[in-house]
């Protein structure tokens, strides 16, 4: 069976237009070959050459439809679809009592579920010069080598400004608050400006629906901008920062190795130089050309720095460590009794009491480590020896005291004494 004009129709018994023969009764009839001669030739009746010339495209094949053992449970189906239409279909199987294949019936159920599914637009965004900066967490495929020998896949903090394209990125030890916050301030220093909008998804450590993260409030009041956290499914309004995610995983990931994060940081800073140099397809110009107009149109960095970085004051401990991102990191046992101050950034951690620094060690990024100041334990040895030894007495400085003394002083006698 074929169709012309959606009119079905069959040539002979025993043979089926082709269409090597449809455009060849197309090419006779147009240099004037009557239909009679044509039909002749090709073996077929005249009516089919008429409707093959009238016709403006091919025949082609097309199944008579035939009922099959779907259709008995398409109404079942097509309700509960209605009802909820991300059932799985292993479910609706069980639910309308279906016995036969289950890659068939999956088959027809992926047929009716888009007529269900509720419909989600995604618009085409314009961004201004200035306006926003997307930032994602981007986790590349490959374990870093820590201090303890141990190595773990960690985190990429990622900005991109949204006019210019212009990338940035820094790898960070964790996705707690305080180290988001450390790397967001370091990228905003190397942009330079800040953009008016600062776009997250529900990042715990940023914030989720109306609440914000310990800091965050105060980091955006303190840059001036505002922190748009996204609504859940709606990964369009953040395509910009996604996409350079997977371009990272194709494009710098492959062939590559690294030492350390300090390593990491050091390759994926200079293939960024080179990236943001690339013509973006959307458009049509190089974020590095971009980039000035966008700076122009953000903020200007805050006079005073946010408070970033991780705090707290703590009394240091006979055993004078202080734990910091769950490492612990020695202190001048000095000091041991008093309040000290601890301070952490990407680089390194500081102890001080009463502003004056007290310790310093390198961050370390693994876990559960301990950290020590070979100078501290010298120290600690000193004391624990000055402690230990007797104390001495000064001659002619001896405590004991006449007890007549406290009867002279609260003036009584002998007599009253002896009574």
């Amino acid at each position: 069976m074929n169709v012309f004009d959606g009119e079905k129709w069959t040539l002979n018994d025993w043979r089926v237009i082709t269409l090597e023969d449809w455009a060849l009764i197309r090419r006779l009839a147009a240099e004037g070959v009557p239909n009679a001669r044509i039909a002749a030739r090709l073996g077929i009746s005249r009516t089919t050459v008429v409707k093959a010339v009238a016709s403006d495209a091919p025949p082609r094949y097309v199944r008579r439809p035939t009922g099959t053992s779907f259709a008995v449970f398409e109404p079942r189906v097509r309700a509960l679809l209605a009802e909820h239409p991300d059932l799985p279909g292993s479910v609706i199987a069980e639910r309308v009592g279906w016995a036969g294949s289950m890659t068939w019936f999956r088959e027809n159920v992926a047929l009716l579920r888009p007529e269900h599914r509720p419909v989600d637009p995604a618009d085409r965004l314009v961004w201004g010069a200035g306006d926003a900066a997307q930032c994602d967490l981007w986790f590349p495929p490959q374990k870093i080598p820590l201090e303890n020998g141990t190595s773990t896949l960690l985190p990429v903090l990622v900005m991109t400004a949204a006019h210019s394209r212009f990338v940035l990125g820094r790898m960070i030890p964790s996705r707690a608050t305080q180290d988001l916050l450390l790397g967001m301030w370091e990228l905003l220093q190397l942009l330079g400006r800040v953009p008016r909008r600062l776009i997250w998804d529900n990042e715990r450590g940023i914030g989720r629906g109306p609440h914000r993260s310990e800091g965050v409030s105060a980091f955006m009041g303190t840059l001036a901008t505002r922190l748009v956290l996204l609504r859940a499914l709606d990964p369009e309004s953040k395509g910009v920062v996604e996409r350079r995610n997977g371009w990272f995983e194709t494009s710098f990931m492959p062939a590559r190795s690294f030492a350390s994060p300090a390593d990491f940081n050091d390759q994926f800073t200079d293939w960024l130089a080179t990236a943001n140099q690339r013509v973006v397809r959307t458009t049509k110009a190089k974020p590095t050309d971009r980039l000035e107009a966008d700076r122009a149109a953000m903020l200007s960095l805050p006079p005073v720095p946010p408070v970033v970085g991780w705090r707290n004051q703590v009394r240091l401990g006979r055993d004078y460590y202080v734990r910091v991102a769950s490492n612990d990191y020695s202190v001048d046992p000095t000091w041991i009794g008093r309040m000290v101050d601890t301070y952490a950034d990407l680089e390194r951690v500081q102890v001080r009491l009463d502003g004056r620094l007290v310790a310093e060690h390198p961050r370390v990024w693994a876990r559960g480590l301990t950290i020590t100041d070979t100078a501290h334990v010298t120290i600690a040895a000193r004391l624990r020896k000055e402690f230990q030894q007797p104390r001495t007495h000064v001659a002619g400085d001896d405590l004991a005291r006449d007890l007549a003394d406290y009867d002279r002083a609260f003036g009584l006698t002998g007599e009253e004494v002896a009574r």
